[in-house]
């Protein structure tokens, strides 16, 4: 009877050990795989992918591709991107998989011309006068004050006629040929 103790020992260990290695198995496939990520081939890689290149970037990565030199096309994604190989892999299979044409950054919103707006008014008239010898001529305007006239004399002392007399006419009521000769008269009065 001795002699069948350690055998049965033996096998009471390999059956416990076949049991925590099951249990251990079927934890580790319930377990979650961390942050939700796009599949290696979605589109949405794909596009996320495509925004990181330059408009040049893209061509040449799309003309690796097409010539079958994926490895190429990986190294060419992994030194533009700054992703790790992996991820460069995934991006230009993506990239394969989902064809995206080029589109370039959307341009950020510069600081608008002032003379570009549409002009304000103001609830008092601005006149200006310029005059010459007997020549007078008076622009009066709800749609002037200081700061707009400054720039219009600033762009007639510095030779710009045609800029000081349009920028002239948007902010009053008077025609392009009125203006031109206001300004004429203003380059020349030193007002």
């Amino acid at each position: 009877m001795e002699s069948l103790v350690i055998p049965l020992l033996i096998l009471v260990a390999v059956a416990v050990a076949l049991a925590l290695a099951a249990r251990a198995w079927t934890r580790r496939q319930q377990a979650p795989r961390g942050p939700a990520q796009p599949p290696p081939e979605s589109a949405e890689l794909a596009r996320e992918a495509a925004a990181k290149l330059s408009e040049d970037e893209h061509r040449r990565l799309y003309a690796l591709i097409a010539q079958g030199q994926a490895m190429a096309a990986i190294k060419l994604y992994y030194e533009v991107s700054g992703l790790g190989l992996r991820a460069s892999r995934d991006a230009v299979a993506a990239l394969a998989a989902h064809p995206q044409p080029f589109r370039s950054p959307p341009e950020e919103p510069s600081e608008p011309d002032p003379d570009d707006e549409t002009p304000q008014r103001f609830p008092y008239r601005y006149r200006a006068i310029a005059s010459k010898g007997d020549v007078t001529r008076e622009v009066s305007s709800n749609m002037l004050n200081d700061e707009i006239y400054g720039r219009i004399r600033t762009l007639a002392k510095s030779g710009n006629i045609e800029a000081a007399a349009t920028a002239l006419t948007r902010h009053s009521d008077i025609t392009m040929k009125q203006a031109r000769e206001f300004i004429a008269l203003l380059d020349d009065s030193g007002a």
